[in-house]
């Protein structure tokens, strides 16, 4: 695939055909190992893949009231665009679920594709129903009114060691979430593109009657 033909890989095209694990190896072949979280992401509400640009979001616990509830959280949403995803980088906690229905509103109305929250989410049902993309650590039926709070919008985030720069491409499925910085997405995604296209190859193969033993020595490709 040439570079023209990558540029025109479309982010529908990649939710349509890429998929984390595949990433994940394109990532590895060219020496980034480490740009999956090693966390268990559950897929809450649509069973799709995920795939857009980083918009990210800080959280803190808190152990005091909020002097000035939900803004930054707010501001981070507002400020939501076309094909963004949301990243809540939270540092794990459970303390509450920081993310439900409204906020899934307003980030849909403004073109996001969907939330990954290190944490906790509520409204589940509700989000379910109005089709928002949620992956999160699980859920928590408490406010995050004076227990959370968005310290920092649009900076790199660390989750699980993995950053999270702003506008960089981002997927996840079933398999978990892969980031991959946009100095190396051309060569990533046309790796990606490849490798997916060969594993057809190798599966029909397979299907055909191919021992996997004589598919892999073929085609290379597992």
């Amino acid at each position: 695939m040439s570079i023209i033909e990558v540029v025109n890989v479309t982010l529908a095209m990649m939710r349509e055909s890429l998929y984390v694990a595949v990433v994940c190896d394109a990532m590895d072949a060219i020496g980034f190992h480490n740009q999956s979280p090693r966390k268990h992401f559950r897929q809450l509400t649509l069973q799709e893949t995920l795939v857009g640009r980083c918009r990210t979001t800080l959280w803190a616990d808190m152990a005091h009231l909020d002097p000035r509830p939900y803004q930054l959280e707010l501001q981070a949403v507002d400020e939501c665009g076309p094909d963004d995803v949301l990243i809540a980088a939270a540092g794990g906690s459970m303390r509450s679920g920081i993310w439900g229905e409204l906020l899934s509103t307003a980030a849909k109305r403004a073109g996001c594709q969907g939330v990954i929250v290190d944490g906790a989410v509520r409204d589940v049902q509700k989000m379910r129903r109005m089709n928002f993309c949620v992956y999160a650590l699980g859920t928590c039926a408490y406010d995050s009114l004076h227990r959370q709070r968005v310290i920092d919008c649009n900076t790199p985030v660390e989750i699980d060691g993995v950053v999270f720069s702003p506008g960089d491409l981002v997927l996840a499925d079933l398999d978990g979430v892969v980031v991959v910085p946009q100095a190396v997405e051309l060569d990533v995604i046309r790796r990606a593109w490849t490798k997916v296209h060969a594993e057809n190859t190798t599966r029909d193969a397979i299907r055909e009657g191919m021992t996997a033993t004589a598919a892999y020595k073929k085609y290379g490709i597992l």
